[in-house]
C-alpha cells in the first residue's frame, strides 16, 4: 500500500461510496489524547487503522451530508462534504469543534 500524500487525495477516497479513508500513517491508539471531549468521542473511530472524526451535517437542500477530520503527517485534514456547503447546528458546531482540537492536540506530539 502506499501513502497518500495530499488533501485532494484524502478528498477523493473520503467520496468513496462506503466513506473509507484510504491507507495512510495512523495515529497509534494511546496517541489519543487522554482526556477527551465527549462531544468528538461520539464522532472519533478508526477505519482501515486511521483516527477520522465524522461528523454530521446537512448541506443547503437540507440533505445530510459529513464533515471529516482526521491527521495525516502530522497535518490536521479537514473533508468537507464533496462540492457542497456544510450547514451545521449548535450541536454540530460543538461536535466539530471538539473533533479538530483532539486532532490538534495530536499533531503536537
Amino acid at each position: 500500500m502506499e501513502f497518500m500524500d495530499s488533501i485532494p487525495a484524502a478528498r477523493a477516497t473520503a467520496q468513496a461510496h462506503h466513506h473509507h479513508v484510504g491507507p495512510m500513517r495512523t495515529a497509534a491508539r494511546s496517541a489519543v489524547p487522554a482526556v477527551t471531549d465527549p462531544r468528538a468521542a461520539q464522532v472519533r473511530r478508526y477505519e482501515s487503522g486511521q483516527l477520522v472524526w465524522r461528523v454530521q451535517c446537512g448541506d443547503m437542500i437540507n440533505r445530510e451530508r459529513c464533515v471529516t477530520v482526521l491527521v495525516q503527517d502530522g497535518q490536521v485534514v479537514l473533508v468537507g462534504p464533496p462540492g457542497e456547503t456544510a450547514r451545521l447546528t449548535a450541536g454540530q458546531l460543538g461536535q466539530l469543534r471538539a473533533a479538530l482540537n483532539e486532532a490538534a492536540k495530536l499533531t503536537e506530539r
